[in-house]
């Protein structure tokens, strides 16, 4: 049996991979470091460490965007000197599952199998892996039943709706905002709001601590930011109502979004979906009270999952273990381009 294979998910904020060989799953921030516009200084945590801290000549930056790679280069670079720093499998000749969204050009999922394709560890093999596939099989359902399953996966630039059956997508609809457009509507209501000025791991602290789908959370969280009249730092108690208001039209747009996808489900699906319930995964997910919200939109329940964020990588563990889920990977080789 072969244990040299490898599931990568490359996210916005972090990529996951699972090793076969191990059985673990390693977990690092997506973000690299550049120094003098064009040298890579530091990758993964430490670069993310540097993030909204670094001077002037090191621009920190998240070289996946919009669910895409933007910085091919150095996504290569960062990924194998990962992959050899904290796996103890051979990476050389190794087999990788990869992970890439549905609503994307085939060009653009072309660049995640060059990713590895082309690089210096010459694998056996390369395999894709669309992601709400991989997630409805990360989240322990059958998706080679012809049985509809409807999955939200809010990550941090993109949100995927998807209903899956047959292992394969009968509806997608990949929006370009995320919980990074959450994070910034946070920052420009507090801006708006208090005159102040904050960045955005302060913003994504309010947002996971106080965050909510619904109103009536009472918490409240000390932060510092720029006071704009005066120009100095200071301390402010941000209330979670507060937050709340600053994030409600974007959860509003994807409880739009998942209106529109349940319109056009074919009624037998549907019917599926209504008995089986919507599963929400990713990182955005974890938003408290966020399935209630989902709910009272949709009138179906809504269920949520330990370790959201991981469900794509959890799959993918699924998928290079047995051999029945191998039919639900393609290789761009075989593929035209369109």
């Amino acid at each position: 049996m072969n244990n040299n294979i490898y599931g990568i998910d490359l996210g916005t904020c972090n990529m996951k991979v699972f090793c076969k060989s191990t059985g673990k799953i390693l977990n690092e921030k997506n973000t690299i470091a550049i120094v003098n516009k064009n040298q890579l200084y530091a990758y993964g945590d430490a670069a993310y460490a540097m993030y909204e801290k670094a001077p002037e000549n090191i621009n920190v930056t998240f070289p996946i965007v919009n669910g895409v790679i933007a910085d091919f280069n150095n996504v290569q670079t960062m990924i194998f000197d990962f992959l050899e720093k904290h796996v103890k499998g051979k990476i050389h000749g190794a087999e990788y599952i990869v992970a890439v969204p549905t609503d994307i050009t085939e060009v653009e999922k072309k660049a995640f199998f060059d990713l590895f394709y082309k690089s210096k560890a010459k694998p056996k093999n390369v395999l894709l892996c669309e992601k709400p596939i991989a997630d409805a099989v990360g989240l322990g359902l059958d998706v080679n039943e012809p049985t509809g399953v409807m999955i939200v996966d809010i990550g941090a630039d993109t949100t995927e709706i998807s209903v899956i059956s047959l292992g394969g997508l009968v509806l997608s609809d990949l929006l370009h905002f995320g919980g990074n457009r959450i994070d910034e509507s946070i920052i420009s209501h507090i801006k708006r709001t208090y005159n102040l000025v904050i960045g955005q791991k302060t913003a994504k602290s309010l947002k996971e601590n106080l965050g909510s789908g619904l109103p009536g959370r009472e918490e409240g969280m000390v932060i510092v930011g720029r006071d704009l009249v005066s120009g100095l730092p200071i301390e402010l108690e941000i209330n979670a109502q507060t937050v709340y208001e600053a994030i409600k039209d974007n959860l509003n747009s994807i409880c739009n979004s998942i209106k529109m996808i349940l319109e056009k489900t074919p009624p037998e699906v549907a019917k599926d979906i209504i008995h089986a319930g919507i599963y929400i995964t990713g990182g955005g997910s974890k938003i408290q009270n966020l399935d209630e919200l989902f709910t009272q939109i949709t009138n179906i329940r809504v269920n949520t999952c330990e370790n959201p964020e991981e469900s794509v990588v959890r799959g993918l563990n699924k998928i290079v273990s047995d051999e029945k889920y191998k039919r639900l990977t393609f290789n761009m080789k075989t593929r035209i381009l369109r």
